[in-house]
């Protein structure tokens, strides 16, 4: 948090684009650092039979910071400067360093069963394998909302909807608000699948509906659809990439999750805008919505029967 509130001031700073880059460049492995910590303090101080709900309220956190955060970086950017910006950036920088020094770490007591890592070099060691299925499908469908996070204003001002796409972001956060404390416990009380499944649906409509947008109202509605899809599978995925992994690897876990997460939303607008001279917006939306599509089948084989079948497994012994 002290590097990370140092590279923000440092934005102030005019030396050139090589100086920007590198110090955006540690700007970023500072958040993945700090994202990775709280993520993994998070899941330790949960209950196991409370973790989708408390997962779910905490990446409420960082999903409404990515909807809320644009809708304030476009306008400010229409009313003010980059310096007021960069100014306000740095204020809740310094917010979050102070609040940190305060927040309680519990420790983590580990037991003399559990498996030592492996000496030299090994994945293992730096990614969780139980938790990668579940990482690559939140890879793919972090692919929808980076497309709608990066070429939103662009395709607003396409369609001639600048005003409307301002309130976008607003109303995919109300979305996830509204929706997050109920799928946080429906996946405690019925399983993953009974929010995934709903919300591979609801973000695909959502995508379909964006790249048909011609008024306000169609844009709007795209945007609660696209909240209630990606902002509620989010944190479905985290909760289960944890519950997947033994407690002495959460930090791993939740490590994983963030690296094919940020992998999706920084990686994809960069390989995304190469389709955009050919498909345009408007089409490349309606192919993000055929890959939520064929996400389902993704999520049904690296995850989705399994979970089936474990509840199934667990509802016999109840029948007898």
């Amino acid at each position: 948090m002290i590097l990370f509130t140092i590279t923000t001031f440092l934005y102030f700073v005019h030396a050139g684009i090589t100086f920007l880059l590198i110090n955006r460049f540690i700007h970023g492995i500072t958040l993945g650092i700090a994202s990775t910590a709280t993520g993994t303090i998070v899941a330790q101080i949960i209950p196991s039979k409370r973790r989708g709900e408390g997962i779910g309220y905490f990446s409420m956190s960082a999903t409404l910071a990515t909807a809320i955060g644009p809708f304030i970086g476009l306008f400010m950017s229409q009313h003010t400067s980059y310096q007021v910006i960069f100014g306000l950036c740095l204020a809740i920088g310094v917010i979050s360093l102070l609040t940190s020094l305060i927040l309680y770490v519990p420790p983590i007591e580990l037991q003399s069963n559990q498996d030592q890592e492996k000496q030299g070099f090994s994945i293992a060691n730096y990614v969780e394998p139980k938790a990668l299925p579940i990482a690559i499908v939140t890879f793919a469908i972090s692919l929808c909302y980076a497309s709608v996070l990066s070429f939103i204003n662009f395709y607003a001002i396409e369609i001639d909807l600048v005003t409307a796409a301002s309130f976008f972001f607003l109303v995919y956060s109300i979305a996830i608000l509204v929706s997050r404390p109920f799928t946080g416990r429906l996946m405690d009380s019925k399983g993953a699948n009974y929010v995934m499944y709903p919300a591979f649906i609801i973000l695909a409509l959502g995508m379909f509906l964006l790249s048909i947008a011609h008024n306000s109202t169609t844009l709007l509605i795209s945007g609660a659809l696209i909240g209630l899809g990606f902002g509620n599978m989010q944190s479905c995925t985290q909760a289960v990439a944890i519950k997947l992994t033994p407690a002495h690897r959460m930090g791993l876990a939740t490590s994983t999750f963030y690296i094919f997460l940020d992998a999706g939303l920084g990686f994809g607008p960069y390989l995304l805008g190469f389709l955009v001279p050919f498909t345009g917006y408007s089409k490349l939306y309606s192919l993000l919505g055929l890959v939520a599509l064929a996400t389902i089948i993704l999520y049904f084989f690296v995850h989705g029967k399994k979970e089936t079948a474990g509840r199934k497994s667990q509802s016999v012994p109840m029948s007898m």
